[in-house]
């Protein structure tokens, strides 16, 4: 017995890291479901703390593209490709990745539309 509880313990301290550090889609979209609603949106914009790069309705830092308008100025989809992975469309960005489930992506997107 003792001879099986070392590597599943390793393969279980190896399983809990994936997830930790590269999610899988599906394990997001399992953990991280939300109600897509501009409200909701608004909500993870605060979690995620957007403003310490973006600005948002006048308020936060320029570090990254103001937010107000973005998906007049720019493809959604693109805007979205960003959100799922920002280093995948461009491999030098500051962005990081947070691992947003694809709900999560959706109610920012809402939000983002009220602020055209």
């Amino acid at each position: 017995m003792r001879r099986f509880l070392l590597p599943g313990m390793v393969l279980l301290i190896v399983l809990i890291l994936w997830l930790w550090i590269a999610p899988p889609r599906a394990w997001l979209n399992l953990t991280k479901r939300v109600t897509v609603s501009p409200e909701v949106g608004a909500q993870l914009v605060l979690k995620y703390q957007c403003r310490r790069c973006h600005r948002i309705r006048g308020e936060g830092a320029l570090k990254g593209p103001e937010l107000d308008g973005i998906l007049q100025r720019t493809d959604p989809m693109l805007v979205r490709l960003w959100l799922h992975n920002p280093r995948a469309i461009k491999g030098n960005t500051p962005m990081p990745n947070f691992h947003l489930s694809d709900t999560e992506i959706e109610a920012i997107l809402a939000y983002l539309e009220t602020l055209e």
